[in-house]
């Protein structure tokens, strides 16, 4: 396969040098497009040894080849890694000014970008509009993941690892239109049950995983309604500017599963990520309950929720899909998957995406592993990003 990798100017871009290695390694023709400011950090010797190709930042070399177009219009995917926010702006302008530039023009392969720049500037509302337009354009994003930042800063922003990002660039090969056509219903976040007008019961769900989900179907065709509960910032960003995605917004469980309902009447696939409080509060109150009002002790009376998931199964239209996520505490992977098998038994859905979750793993994180179950019994396992977790599972959904 002919492969082009660009590589914009971050301190990212010495981990591109494994990721073109392990593209080359696996017998692919991989051609690096730098930009002025990417041989800042990596020399372009380096590049040529890894690549085996010449490599260039001038549109005016190899003229006679017309090597800035042919480039494009040879390859069979691109992947810009890392993918810097002045790259991000440039590519959703159609900025051409470099070798880089017009060879994404030029292309119409798949392009996976893997972002990588300061939290700051990954939070930016230019940068996500960027992204937004990107995505209404098919092209792929991988990451960026959260951690460690050049400086000393933490937060979303670091490049995805290479081979990460490999796999993921590989996948998208092929056309992955796989559920063009499909309509697709995915809850997500954390809901909130209110005690009384300030407190509430509620868990610590980001929303992250869903919003992946919701986003990977969106991006292989299918038109999807997110319904989400409580996220935490900017998790919705990329969702609500993807043209294949609609947008609801609750709070409660009993709020989510009215909505997930109506979302699920007509849809192909029911995917229901979110994290639904067991209980609520039997008698809110509607003022604020005071301390100074008790005895120094507080009783909440709580009422079971609705099983969203059960309510789904026993609802759902012929051929209809349903997919349920399970987040548990267990002392093994055996344990883990019995409670899974147990949990799938119950609910009668077809899959169960199940998931160890702890004090620091789970929620909250950029990373998750989950294995997939059916009835028949486990069909796949998946680690890395939640993007990663999400294609796995839509993978599974196909077989």
């Amino acid at each position: 396969m002919f492969v082009v990798v660009g590589v914009s100017g971050g301190i990212a871009a010495y981990k591109t040098v494994q990721l073109v290695r392990a593209l080359v390694t696996n017998g692919h023709e991989v051609h690096v497009v730098p930009t002025d400011d990417a041989l800042r950090f990596v020399g372009t010797a380096t590049w040529e040894a890894v690549s085996r190709h010449p490599v260039t930042t001038s549109v005016h070399d190899d003229v006679a080849e017309v090597r800035h177009v042919s480039l494009g219009t040879r390859a069979d995917l691109v992947i810009v890694a890392p993918a810097t926010a002045n790259t991000l702006a440039k590519m959703a302008a159609g900025i051409a000014d470099n070798l880089l530039g017009v060879t994404l023009l030029a292309t119409t392969a798949p392009v996976v970008v893997a972002p990588a720049m300061h939290t700051a500037m990954w939070e930016h509302p230019a940068t996500q509009e960027n992204l937004g337009v990107l995505r209404a354009r098919g092209v792929h994003v991988v990451g960026p993941a959260d951690g460690p930042l050049t400086g000393g800063d933490s937060g979303p922003g670091r490049m995805a690892e290479p081979d990460e990002i490999v796999a993921a660039a590989l996948s998208v090969v092929g056309a992955r239109d796989d559920l063009a056509g499909m309509t697709v219903a995915v809850s997500t976040g954390g809901t909130r049950e209110p005690i009384d007008p300030v407190r509430f019961l509620g868990n610590r769900s980001s929303g992250r995983q869903g919003a992946e989900v919701a986003l990977a179907a969106a991006d292989r065709g299918a038109r999807v309604r997110l319904v989400a509960a409580h996220v935490d910032g900017g998790v919705l960003d990329a969702v609500s500017r993807h043209p294949r995605i609609e947008l609801a917004r609750v709070g409660t469980a009993e709020q989510l599963c009215a909505a997930m309902h109506a979302a699920s009447a007509d849809a192909d696939v029911v995917v229901m990520v979110a994290a639904v409080a067991d209980f609520r509060v039997a008698d809110v109150s509607h003022e604020k309950l005071r301390k100074e009002d008790g005895d120094g002790t507080a009783t909440l009376s709580l009422v079971e929720n609705p099983d969203i998931l059960a309510e789904l199964v026993a609802a759902r239209r012929q051929g209809q899909r349903i997919v349920g996520f399970a987040a548990e505490t267990a002392g093994d992977d055996e344990e883990l998957r019995e409670r899974g098998r147990r949990k799938l038994a119950r609910k009668g859905a077809d899959l169960l995406v199940v998931n160890r979750v702890d004090w620091d793993r789970g929620f909250e994180a950029a990373d998750n592993e989950v294995v997939i179950l059916a009835p028949s019994g486990v069909v796949a396992g998946a680690s890395g990003t939640k993007r990663a977790v999400a294609d796995a599972l839509w993978d599974a959904v196909g077989r």
